[in-house]
């Protein structure tokens, strides 16, 4: 049995992809590997990666997104103990999937810090959504990042990126689960979710099944952002996202007061074309129909 198994969705990404997978054996030290790399775009041509040494490419039908694509690479992946969900944009520190690895145990999912271009430690860590929380980051935004934290989703306090501590979830950049574990939760909503949200629907299925989410800062690393693209639509999709799984686990009448709180988020940055987009989506059914993914 393999020690992990890492699964990378590309889409249009087969430079990020190439460049991240040439940083993996720095991170792994000498756990053994194979990547799973599924490609979303059959027009984009992986053969120089699908020629790399214990890297394996899936061709998908047509763009699954980000969930989708993980529920291919996981039907390709062969046994192992670990298995490790990144992004194509990452690159990956020495030894960081090694660190991420002895912080699991045998029950736990990983997350490391993530560093921008210049090195810059980003905010990746996050509260459970909740109504008081939204509303915080809907009125505040950046402007009182030391809010209490029942005022914010988004974890902004340095001291909490520089001590292991247990998250509710982070942002989906690189992930690494038990194989055990990631079996007894099943497969990534891809149903619901195309892109954006999937990984805090996923991380919360985590925890109901006893695991804990673990933030170590030993293990980094670096994340360009942006690298399937980005778009008023795609800025759409993430505030619908938030409603969707919001939805998804609460009752009526809460979603209709995150669902206003989500209209309230837009409607005060209205001046901005991707806010306008995201207001209209939340308001209208048609408009969510055009949205990357379609009908959910």
């Amino acid at each position: 049995m393999l020690d992990c198994v890492l699964i990378v969705v590309s889409y249009r990404s087969a430079q990020d992809v190439a460049d991240l997978l040439a940083t993996v054996p720095q991170a792994v030290g000498e756990l053994s590997w194979r990547a799973i790399v599924v490609n979303n775009d059959p027009a984009d041509d992986l053969s120089a990666v699908a020629a790399l040494a214990g890297v394996e490419v899936v061709e998908s039908e047509a763009n699954l997104g980000y969930a989708g694509g993980i529920s291919v690479g996981l039907a390709a992946a062969p046994p192992s103990r670990f298995t490790v969900f990144l992004n194509p944009d990452l690159r990956l520190m020495p030894d960081s999937i090694v660190t991420m690895a002895r912080a699991a145990g045998e029950r736990h999912a990983v997350v490391p810090r993530i560093v921008d271009d210049v090195g810059e430690t980003a905010p990746s860590l996050r509260r459970e959504p909740a109504i008081l929380g939204s509303l915080g980051d809907a009125l505040f935004g950046d402007r009182w990042p030391n809010r209490p934290a029942w005022l914010s989703e988004m974890i902004r306090e340095p001291a909490a990126y520089e001590r292991r501590v247990k998250v509710d979830w982070a942002t989906g950049a690189a992930l690494l689960v038990p194989t055990s574990v990631a079996r007894e939760v099943g497969p990534w909503d891809a149903d619901r979710f195309f892109l954006y949200s999937e990984e805090t629907d996923y991380c919360r299925r985590l925890r109901a099944a006893g695991s804990q989410v673990r933030f170590t800062p030993d293990a980094t690393v670096s994340h360009r952002g942006g690298g399937s693209g980005s778009s008023d639509a795609l800025y759409a999709l993430l505030e619908v996202n938030r409603v969707r799984y919001f939805q998804k686990w609460h009752a009526a009448p809460s979603v209709t007061v995150f669902t206003a709180v989500a209209v309230l988020h837009s409607l005060l940055r209205v001046s901005r074309s991707r806010n306008r987009l995201a207001l209209r989506a939340l308001l209208s059914a048609s408009v969510r129909a055009e949205l990357p993914g379609g009908v959910r």
